[in-house]
């Protein structure tokens, strides 16, 4: 059994194709920002077969290079949160659905203003055969709330008077939170949000969790291996090991999967999925509604100031040419609100199809007759500047004159944050809760339509201070109808992750969408 870091002889194949390239080509998190138990067990039903312990397996992800970690609280990469989660575990973790579900908290009850929560922890042991206490817990986000890190949950803490906030004994946790916050369980599931032993701040020499695998070895921008954790609280793996391997490129992904050697590569292309779907000699794994695809309008300055011009664009779209064209088919269309298929969603209200006439009508109600408009696209992320084309020929058959623009890779989201009127966008799974409080409130960091609106707001601390879930999603009902109607995106489909996995791997998830829980879920694969 070898329990070592790859090395090049081993992989002369993938080596040569940079499989094993220290830097570049990162495919990162930040356009996915960021964050379930129903996929393993019934996708392993469905591939067939009995579960069995043994082997390893090695899963090829885009790295971050040299200066790769094993913290967990640094968490920014793909790649990072598969090793993190192997490693570690949070109280929560989001469902398929993008609810929150329990964890290494066992539950969690509010007071009646809901501004301070009990968790009850599960009976869980660190690596080192040492209890997961309430102590643990507090040490955990007290280090990533630290005003001097950047840690990637901080913000997602940000509720949490974490000062007063105390160990009610070794398995009770009460959070103080500075707000009636009805959705504090997200706060729990947030991505990055994981629980390490209390004083821990070193993690890439020995990195001790609570996850359902031990550490071997790490190599940052070449390798992580790490073992079966028999005394994992929720059930040891199947597998003896488990081996992160790191490929930039995709095509170096899908050629070591090919040649056996590896058995699961991470995110690949709708056209390498259709190329080899179907053909038996790998499986395609297709993670529905993982990543919204869309138009961001700012609403606060012409010509998308005013809600007859950005209705107008809402007409323009042909929704199903565009998720043929720029995403090769491989999602569906959306209908101008953020989280299909998630909890909250508003599935009421008719989908929206190409109108060209009334788009003229409203155009020219709004005198915009002949309106030109420039679209700002990159090459940033997949399908981004295909779409682009897409829409600008879409528009012209409305008299409307798209030109589009094409920025920076490197600098492309910060670029059309505030800057220019219309751009392309995208944003992976996280809770619709989360989408309006991160992107569509006065005072969010990362509003990129500018919808400042004081009463929709005030409809947002409504939900968060309602107890009963009934009528809490009735206020998440009522804001969704006033996007739809007038909002700033234009979402216009929902793209599948892809995933490739070798004919033996069973157990991956059909239904997980990237940073949900039964996401790159190694504890309950197996090797038929």
């Amino acid at each position: 059994m070898y329990d070592g870091p790859v090395h090049q002889p081993r992989f002369p194949g993938l080596h040569r194709r940079g499989f094993l390239a220290a830097a570049g080509g990162a495919a990162g998190l930040g356009a996915l920002a960021l964050a379930g138990c129903a996929g393993p067990s019934g996708d392993a039903a469905a591939d067939g077969g009995k579960p069995r312990r043994g082997g390893k397996l090695r899963a090829a992800f885009a790295g971050g290079g040299a200066g790769e970690t094993l913290d967990p609280h640094l968490a920014n990469l793909f790649a990072d949160a598969a090793r993190a989660k192997a490693l570690f575990d949070k109280l929560a973790d989001f469902g398929a659905d993008l609810s929150a579900e329990p964890r290494l908290a066992a539950s969690w009850e509010p007071n009646a203003g809901l501004d301070r929560w009990t968790v009850k922890l599960r009976k869980a042991s660190f690596h080192n055969g040492k209890p997961v206490t309430a102590r643990d817990v507090l040490h955990s986000y007290r280090r990533i709330a630290d005003p001097e890190k950047a840690f990637r949950a901080k913000a997602s803490l940000e509720p949490l008077d974490l000062k007063a906030s105390r160990a009610v004994d070794e398995r009770t946790v009460e959070f103080v939170l500075k707000r009636p916050t009805a959705e504090f369980p997200h706060l729990l599931a947030a991505f990055g949000a994981y629980v390490v032993p209390d004083g821990a701040h070193d993690f890439d020499r020995e990195p001790v969790g609570s996850g359902p695998f031990r550490f071997v070895s790490f190599m940052p921008g070449r390798s992580a291996v790490f073992r079966r954790n028999d005394d994992y609280w929720e059930g040891a793996p199947y597998l003896d090991q488990l081996e992160f391997l790191v490929a930039n490129e995709e095509s170096a992904r899908v050629n070591s999967l090919l040649g056996g050697q590896v058995e699961y590569a991470h995110e690949l292309a709708p056209t390498t999925a259709r190329a080899h779907e179907g053909k038996g000699q790998i499986e395609i794994v297709r993670l529905r509604n993982s990543a919204m695809q869309s138009f961001a309008m700012k609403t606060d300055r012409a010509p998308f100031d005013d809600k007859r011009v950005r209705e107008a664009f809402f007409l323009l779209a042909d929704r199903k040419e565009l998720v043929d064209g720029a995403l090769s088919g491989a999602g569906e269309i959306g209908n101008d609100l953020f989280g299909k298929g998630y909890e909250y969603y508003e599935e009421g209200l008719p989908q929206r199809e190409q109108d060209l006439d009334r788009a003229r009508h409203l155009l020219k109600k709004a005198g915009a007759d002949g309106l030109r408009v420039t679209l700002d696209t990159s090459a940033v992320a997949a399908g981004f500047t295909e779409a682009a084309a897409i829409f600008r020929d879409q528009a012209a058959k409305a008299g409307v004159q798209v030109k589009v623009a094409m920025g920076s890779k490197d600098s492309y989201w910060q670029d059309t944050l505030d800057s220019g009127s219309l751009c392309c966008y995208r944003s992976g799974a996280m809770p619709i809760e989360s989408h309006f409080s991160q992107r569509l409130l006065t005072g969010s960091t990362t509003n990129a339509t500018k919808w400042h609106h004081k009463d929709f707001d005030a409809l947002y601390q409504q939900a968060q201070s309602t107890r009963s879930k009934k009528d809490r999603a009735a206020v998440y009902a009522r804001m969704q109808r006033r996007l739809h109607a007038e909002g700033g995106f234009l979402v216009w489909g929902f793209a599948d992750w892809i995933l490739g996995t070798a004919r033996n791997v069973r157990g991956v998830a059909h239904r997980a969408p990237a940073n949900t829980l039964d996401w790159a879920r190694f504890d309950k694969v197996w090797l038929a």
